[in-house]
């Protein structure tokens, strides 16, 4: 097989080095493109371009395939908790348990948040969006720790900023959900698990401390595992877009916070649901939604249908659809929105149209529902995303740095108008 690619301009032959990845992936390098022929290439939304050399996290669309650091989703969801898959994706390894326990530990340490800073939720409307507090937050945290503002990638700094970024984000969330919901702040508890400490911040109240189920637990637990990280995907691609200026590592995740705000990114998982609730009220079958989602002519989309690089079963998609089943069990749910999804899922699996084009359920589609069952409001779901995918963030952002990675500085066709003389005022 050619270690080179030749392309044709004019009649002028150039040749580009293919590269080959650990999984066989290649790609033309042409970075000398612009320089050696002066064209540049065409590619909107970056669909057919790489960006970077990463180690973190693989993706096999045509497969359904998806691993950490080498690790199937399959074998980390089973086996890891949260707070090992994000020692898995920061430092590349497994931790052993004296590394375990030290990561923990810095969880626990950075889990509050200044005094001062608490006084800001009450800044913000009831009504304001639980991400843009979040996106806000996470950028006033690094007013109150100046130090971080450059964090080296390797040593105690960084781990310090690292943990204290994963540990705050769910803090955060908290905060800003019982400040919308007119209740006390709950102030984190060192002697609960990771997901616990959050779950005690959002529901516990003055009278009734919460409870934090097994079952719930291990159920938040996997939804975070699931959205750890996902390769190049907008946000993820916004926080190296961002951190390859040098901007310091809460500005740029804070950034992805606002790239994952999108419907067609971190919040497809609420689209689901009311989707579901208006097919719910509605009181047609889920037959109708089909036919109308089949119509060209039809505004009408299934969402938790499909995605950008799965063209076979999303995995987390199979992982979560039976956690959901045995949350739902264990709390003795009767869900409706459950039924109508699992007849959405039946119809669509064993229509051509759908089959053809590789619609599949995708995280999203089941993702909803195991929030909800866990008592989760609808406008925290994309902060659950958030929470879940700090740790990709922050290691696609420390990667980032140690390959000194050039500024991100795309280049465009420009298509307006050419050159053009002044007109003054008087003669307009």
């Amino acid at each position: 097989m050619s270690d080179k690619a030749t392309l044709i301009i004019d009649g002028q032959k150039y040749d580009f080095d293919m590269i080959t990845g650990t999984e066989n992936e290649r790609c033309i390098d042409i970075q000398s493109l612009r320089d050696t022929t002066g064209c540049i290439t065409m590619d909107p939304g970056f669909a057919n371009t790489g960006s970077c050399y990463s180690s973190i996290t693989y993706v096999d669309g045509a497969k359904g395939i998806l691993r950490y650091r080498g690790y199937p989703i399959e074998e980390i969801a089973e086996k890891a908790s949260f707070v090992e898959a994000a020692y898995l994706i920061l430092y590349g390894e497994l931790p052993k348990a004296d590394q375990l326990k030290a990561f923990s530990a810095r969880l626990k340490e950075h889990a509050p948040i200044h005094t001062n800073l608490e006084h800001h939720f009450s800044g913000f409307p009831k009504s304001a969006p639980p991400m843009a507090i979040l996106s806000a937050m996470l950028n006033l945290i690094s007013c109150f720790h100046p130090e971080v503002l450059e964090v080296p990638t390797t040593g105690a700094e960084f781990d310090r900023t690292a943990s204290l970024l994963l540990s705050k984000v769910r803090t955060i969330a908290a905060f800003a959900y019982r400040m919308a919901s007119g209740k006390p702040i709950n102030h984190p508890n060192p002697h609960l698990t990771y997901c616990g400490n959050f779950l005690h911040m959002m529901f516990s109240d003055p009278y009734q401390e919460y409870e934090v189920s097994p079952v719930v637990d291990r159920a938040l637990n996997l939804f975070l595992v699931l959205h750890a990280d996902h390769e190049q995907n907008c946000s993820t691609s916004t926080v190296r877009v961002v951190g390859s200026s040098r901007a310091n590592l809460f500005s740029s995740v804070a950034a992805g916070v606002c790239a994952l705000w999108g419907p067609l990114h971190g919040g497809a998982n609420a689209a689901v649901i009311k989707m579901l609730e208006d097919i719910r009220q509605s009181g047609r079958p889920a037959s109708y939604y089909i036919d109308r989602a089949k119509d060209k002519n039809d505004p009408f989309r299934l969402m938790g249908f499909g995605h950008r690089v799965y063209k076979n079963f999303d995995p987390r998609s199979i992982i979560l659809k039976k956690q959901v089943y045995n949350l739902l069990e264990a709390l003795k749910l009767d869900d409706q929105l459950l039924e109508i999804a699992l007849q959405l899922e039946e119809a669509t699996l064993k229509d051509d149209y759908f089959i053809s084009r590789n619609l599949y359920p995708n995280v999203d589609f089941y993702s909803g529902i195991l929030l909800r069952a866990i008592g989760i409001p609808l406008n925290m779901y994309t902060v659950m995303f958030a929470i879940g995918r700090m740790p990709g963030w922050i290691a696609n952002w420390k990667e980032l740095h140690d390959h000194k990675l050039r500024i991100s500085r795309p280049r465009q066709i420009y298509t307006g108008s050419r050159a053009r003389t002044f007109v003054p005022m008087t003669e307009r």
